[in-house]
């Protein structure tokens, strides 16, 4: 697999800190392989007010391509937005554009990544102020625990993505281009994911479970609930084998302490 595809690391590409003017128009890394599908997920509920979904994503790694779970992210700041990366098809190559915060939506190549991310704009939410309104019809939203919701729904309700899995643009692909809002948008000062969002991404990079190659694109963990979820059940899962261990342990003692104070207590017979 590996002597078939060959990887092109752009000098282009730019830091992950600090702000920047067209991250997103830099691509990291090309390679001849088309990525899989977008997985079928539901969205976990929103945690609290001022998240912003981050949709999951297809990144690429040691041995192909790996899902990074779509996950609830704090902004950097109030007022942005985040835009996703994408996948584009351009000479032969798959390139990846890396998505960025800014205060307008960009291109994301017109890929449906559901919630609110249905190809173009954002249906989400939006700002007022300091505070970030969600629109219910497209996110998972419990009411009791985030306030400042309303409901549009011109807005695809998409709280599933059923519909269209195509995971690049390009030939083959999603083939939209971007308006001139979403160009003045890349071209506005922003930043690139914050320090959370890139740990996620190293952290799945290291998961074999997540390759695509491993779970033939339907991984089992598509989003951060899933995956906390799986961690509690394995954390779970090993305090239960150390309290075992330490059982077998102690049981191993007694019965050791017991044979040798039977055989040490043993009285000989008077004649």
């Amino acid at each position: 697999m590996k002597n078939l595809i060959k990887i092109l690391i752009a000098f282009s590409i730019v830091i992950v800190t600090g702000m920047n003017v067209n991250a997103q128009v830099s691509v990291g890394i090309s390679i001849r392989v088309a990525p899989p599908a977008l997985p079928v997920y539901s969205q976990p509920y929103c945690p609290g007010d001022g998240y912003m979904w981050a949709p999951g994503y297809w990144a690429y790694g040691d041995d192909g391509y790996y899902w990074v779970p779509g996950t609830w992210v704090l902004p950097p700041q109030t007022g942005f937005l985040w835009t996703p990366g994408y996948w584009g098809f351009n000479s032969g190559f798959y390139g990846w554009h890396q998505g960025y915060w800014g205060r307008h939506i960009g291109f994301y190549g017109g890929i449906n990544y559901g919630f609110g991310y249905g190809g173009v704009g954002y249906g989400g939410g939006m700002w007022r102020g300091n505070t970030f309104r969600y629109n219910t019809a497209v996110n998972n939203i419990n009411t009791t625990v985030v306030h400042n919701t309303y409901i549009n729904r011109t807005v695809i309700n998409n709280t599933t993505i059923v519909n269209n899995h195509t995971s690049f643009n390009g030939q083959g692909g999603i083939m939209a281009k971007p308006s001139q809002r979403e160009l003045q948008a890349s071209r506005e000062p922003h930043l690139n994911p914050t320090s959370v969002q890139m740990a996620r991404e190293t952290s799945f990079r290291a998961d074999r479970s997540q390759y695509a190659s491993v779970n033939h694109g339907r991984p089992a963990m598509a989003t951060m609930d899933e995956a906390n979820k799986n961690q509690r059940s394995q954390a779970t899962a090993n305090k239960d084998q150390m309290r075992n261990q330490r059982m077998n342990v102690q049981k191993q003692k007694s019965n050791h302490h017991e044979g040798n104070g039977g055989r040490n207590g043993k009285r000989k017979k008077n004649h």
